[in-house]
């Protein structure tokens, strides 16, 4: 059990959050959210101890063991991935290294032999003697091959790094787990066996993740930091947003009788009970559920941005086709062979393991590089807009936010164009700022006003969530939904995926494999199939 007591913090003169009591316990997985820049970061260094409190205490059960996914890539770089996993457990590895200094030792006195028969105990005691084939089975679950376990850190790529911090925080059962971000450069399989892992992990887990389907699978509990304060929520973060939402209505209607709105509530929560993350709780948490009162829910603060994708004419009977698509990159075929027909309603989502594959293939469509062998027939009624996974090149004019955006509304109206940068949630004097000195999130939401502002019947997005936050992820997933064009996309985002996509194509180093089917059946038959 972890605890935070009054704890506030302060920077300076803002506030990151106040008076916070919150008590996590075992058995349960806590999903931390709020608006980029609430904190959710910050609390987890707080738990962790790497920062102090402005007032109150953090404070665990006496002899628990804390483990945190650490984001340096390069801190271990000395080390070989097997003793990295393993260094997850400070004095597991600490007794490892003092054992073998002493059975390195020419002469043993009466004394080293009473210390070294304790460190042997200990060891026992912590399950060393299974450490190495624990840490493997991570490795191997997250997809680092067994030939990279005795490389060096510096030697395997970035990307694969991360999954190594991941086993680690994962390694020893640790009481607490303390995970930022863990779905990061993760690739279907192993965020799959990470969801399966959490729901069978019967300690304290307390995690941050922009991945909404992550949450809505492992989370038995939200915590909302919304009004500076953090408020906890029993179920997934799909109840905490339905039921916030909900709240916001209920506020906006207040002619309405409270037995109508409890009615309702009541409603809502005997729907939302039967949806429990773990099997072994949801008797528990169906009560717990029917308990909440109205006035314990409250509407958020936080602001969703309306991104609505209007056509202005609909697209004709050719879309578009693809024939015979290669390209090579540096030496190593991306695309070979592929083809396909895009026809009316289509929503089509490009995965596979090469995001490069994928990006190079958007590229080539929108006419930005040429394939080594096929062609691109694109039908005379269609209007594409782009969003590119960088979108670098689109921000280097030292011009602000309204200039930017001006370039592509057509209305020479500023109260409208406010208004339109207001509703993309740039308002006040933020219109005024240089568009080179935007955050990724901001840079993101400029992209999407373009693509909106372009009135297109088609569109092609690459890793569109890139950069947003929850409610960014939200809107945009709802004006996906709803957009009446043909669409082309690649995300990581399996919520988006489930919910947008009709078509999946897969991109293989061998071609491609085209199937009309949802995400979910996709993986399903992927699973069988492997």
């Amino acid at each position: 059990m972890i605890q935070a007591s009054h704890v506030t913090l302060k920077f300076g003169k803002r506030t990151l959050f106040e008076d916070v009591n919150l008590k996590f316990t075992s058995g349960n997985c806590y999903g931390l959210i709020g608006a980029n820049g609430s904190g959710k970061s910050t609390f987890l260094k707080l738990l962790a101890s790497e920062i102090e409190t402005t007032s109150g205490e953090i404070t665990m059960t006496k002899g628990e063991r804390i483990a945190v996914l650490k984001q340096d890539h390069y801190a271990y770089d000395e080390q070989k991935v097997i003793d990295t996993v393993i260094m997850g457990n400070t004095r597991l590895y600490a007794i490892m290294e003092e054992k073998e200094k002493m059975y390195q030792m020419s002469e043993f006195s009466e004394e080293d032999g009473m210390k070294l028969a304790n460190l042997e105990a200990e060891f026992a005691e912590l399950g060393g003697w299974d450490a190495e084939s624990e840490a493997s089975t991570l490795l191997n679950n997250l997809g680092i091959p067994i030939e990279m376990h005795q490389l060096y850190m510096k030697e395997i790529p970035v990307k694969e790094r991360v999954k190594v911090l991941l086993a680690q925080a994962l390694f020893g059962n640790p009481d607490i787990l303390l995970l930022d971000e863990p779905t990061n450069n993760l690739d279907v399989r192993a965020i799959s066996w990470l969801e399966e892992f959490l729901i069978n992990f019967n300690n304290t887990v307390i995690v941050v993740s922009h991945d909404r389907h992550f949450l809505n699978k492992v989370c038995t509990h939200i915590v909302d930091i919304d009004y500076n304060k953090m408020k906890l929520y029993i179920g997934n973060y799909d109840f905490w947003y339905e039921s916030s939402q909900l709240a916001l209505r209920q506020m906006k209607e207040a002619n309405k009788k409270k037995e109508d709105k409890i009615k309702e509530l009541q409603a809502f929560i005997a729907r939302f009970s039967a949806n429990a993350s773990k099997s072994k709780q949801a008797t528990s948490r169906k009560k717990m559920l029917e308990k909440i009162e109205l006035e314990e829910i409250v509407p958020s603060s936080r602001k969703y941005p309306y991104i609505d994708f209007k056509i202005e004419r609909p697209s004709g009977k050719e879309i578009l086709t693809v024939k015979n698509l290669s390209k090579t990159i540096d030496g190593r075929k991306v695309l070979d062979n592929v083809s396909f027909m895009v026809l009316k309603g289509d929503k089509i989502s490009f995965v596979g393991s090469d995001d490069i594959a994928k990006t190079t293939l958007f590229k080539i469509l929108m006419g930005e590089i040429k394939p080594d062998r096929g062609e691109v027939i694109w039908g005379k009624t269609i209007v594409p807009s782009y969003l590119p996974q960088d979108n670098t090149e689109y921000f280097k004019d030292d011009i602000s936010i309204m200039e930017w955006i001006g370039r592509y509304y057509h209305v020479d109206d500023e109260t409208v164009l406010r208004g339109f940068l207001g509703r993309m949630l740039f308002s006040g004097d933020d219109v005024f700022k240089k568009v080179p000195v935007l955050s990724g999130g901001e840079k993101a939401r400029c992209m999407l006003s373009k693509c909106m502002l372009e009135n297109p019947n088609f569109l092609i997005l690459d890793e569109p969530t890139n950069h947003l936050d929850l409610e960014s992820i939200t809107s945009l997933n709802k004006g996906l939904e709803k957009f009446e064009g043909e669409l082309l996309f690649a995300t990581h985002d399996h919520e988006l995926n489930q919910t947008v996509a009709n078509r999946i194509i897969e991109i293989l180093p061998s071609g491609m494999i085209d199937r009309r089917l949802t995400y979910d059946e996709y993986l399903e038959q992927r699973e069988i199939t492997n």
